[in-house]
This record gives C-alpha cells, structure tokens and sequence, in this order.
C-alpha cells in the first residue's frame, strides 16, 4: 500500500449531467480534466466530497498537503468553509475522466418528516457546471477501500440501507466469476429498487422499510439460512443497524469478527458533522 501521505490529493471538477435513479437516489456524474489521476480502487471506495454554500461560486477550501488540510479547514468560519460530506465512488471512467456519484435525497421531498441535509439539497439543484471539490485516492489500493475479503472466501454476505446501495452495487461488479454473494438491501420505497448484478453468482433479497418503521434488516437476516464455511460479511448503513447485524453475525452465527467488516454511514439523530466534531473532540 503506498505511503499515506501520497494516498490522496484533491480533485477540483464540475457536473456534467444528474439521472434520477428513484424517489430517494440521484446520480451526479462529475467530470473535467482536474479529475485526472483520480485513482478509484472500486468496490466500496470512499471520498471527501466538498460542496458550495448556496451562494458561492465554489467550496472554500484551503488547499494544504498532507494531514494538515483539516485544521485548516475546519479553521475557517463554519458558515463560510466548504460543506465536507463522505461519499461513495459508483463508478468511474478515464476516457474522459469522469466520476458517478449516488446521493440519496432524504428530506428534499416536502412530505418528508426529516428536514434535507445540505449535501442532499444541493444534489437536488445540481445542473450541469456547478463546480466542487473531491478529495479522493491518488493510487488505487488505500485505506478508504474496506471491503477486502481474505483469500480464500467463500460466500460474501452484503447487508445495507439505501445509504450504502452504491458501495454494493461497486462491490458486486468487482467480484470475479465464480463467486457468490448473498445481498440484503433496505430502501424506502419500492421505486428505488435497482436491477444489480455481477460476474459472480448473486442473490439479492430488497427490503422496502414503511415511513417511521425501524429497520427490517435484522429481521431478514435472523430468518435467513445462512451457508457453512468459510463466509465474509460486509455490512454498511445506519450505526445502530450495523453493529446489530455484526453482533448477531458474530454472538449468534459464529462469524469470526475478523471476517466482518463493517461501516456505519450515519446515525439516526445525528448529522456528519456533529459526527466529525464527536470524533475529533475523542482524545487520541
């Protein structure tokens, strides 16, 4: 794996065109020569996307290199500094250099409970031209790919919500023939249901959540028969979800905890920013 000071680097690019995937997803393929030598390691490979306050031509962002771009960033008036959201890479292509990027659009409708976060927001009035920042991998094979399946597995088991669609739908296009994957997928309307597929032998099982339910998830996979041997579960979405899907993989399934990887997207309650003041407030 390359020096972790040379992983990343920052990408300016602009919208070239959105498609609207269902009521809840929309996708923004971004584009432009400074997208060049963006280095996606596909599967569930993440990013720093950086968005403009409503107002601003393009995100305010101190470029620094290295680790310490973040103090700068976080330095400058909350209100002015460029919106900093975590994303997933739906795919990309280099001839010409382009990115799609899915963003679920919670509370952009005006009969949702929950009010729109800003990056949801802006996805819902990107046109073409708008312009933002993604700090993503320079090479390949970084750290912000997680899904890594030791050598050797057999079953890959796939659990997420409609936050984490993009990363399985990556990861299943990754797989080599011959393997298998059983997918579990929460979204909230029926709509959103997507035909995907892989090289690889793929049985995905879609879960509609209704309004105001808690996540069905658990439930699905407690009733599920599961295959013997050696088996690798990736699980992706809301926080609580997830480590009630990894505790009963591992307490009540016998999973080893090593092949459980394991990502929580958001939390119920909690925006990624308060998230990331949490996490920087921990003593390290």
């Amino acid at each position: 794996m390359a020096d972790r000071a040379q992983e990343y680097a920052f990408f300016p690019a602009e919208v070239v065109h959105t498609r609207r995937l269902g009521p809840t997803m929309l996708r923004v393929t971004f584009g432009g020569a400074g997208l060049t030598g963006f280095a996606s390691g596909g599967r569930d490979q993440s990013f720093s996307l950086f968005l403009p306050h409503p107002g601003q031509a393009e995100p305010l962002l101190p470029y620094r290199e290295g680790e310490g771009w973040f103090a700068a960033w976080r330095a400058l008036p909350a209100a002015e500094r460029a919106v900093m959201r975590s994303y997933t890479v739906r795919a990309q292509r280099t001839e010409p250099p382009q990115v799609d990027v899915d963003f679920a659009l919670h509370g952009t409708d005006p009969a949702d409970r929950a009010p729109a976060g800003p990056a949801a927001r802006w996805a819902a009035d990107a046109v073409p031209g708008d312009r933002v920042v993604l700090l993503g991998p320079a090479v390949a094979d970084n750290r912000s790919v997680g899904f890594r399946p030791p050598e050797g597995a057999g079953t890959v088991l796939l659990l997420a919500d409609e936050t984490a669609l993009p990363a399985v739908g990556g990861i299943l296009e990754w797989l080599p023939a011959g393997s298998r994957a059983l997918v579990w997928i929460e979204v909230p309307d029926p709509a959103d249901i997507q035909d995907l597929s892989g090289a690889g032998e793929v049985d995905v099982t879609w879960l509609v959540r209704e309004p105001g339910s808690p996540s069905g998830l658990l439930t699905a996979l407690r009733e599920a028969e599961l295959p013997g041997g050696d088996t690798y579960a990736w699980i992706a979405g809301e926080s609580g979800t997830v480590k009630e899907l990894r505790r009963h993989l591992v307490a009540e399934r016998g999973l080893d905890r090593r092949a459980v990887s394991f990502s929580g997207y958001w939390r119920r309650g909690a925006s990624e920013d308060r998230l990331r003041e949490e996490a920087y407030a921990e003593p390290s």
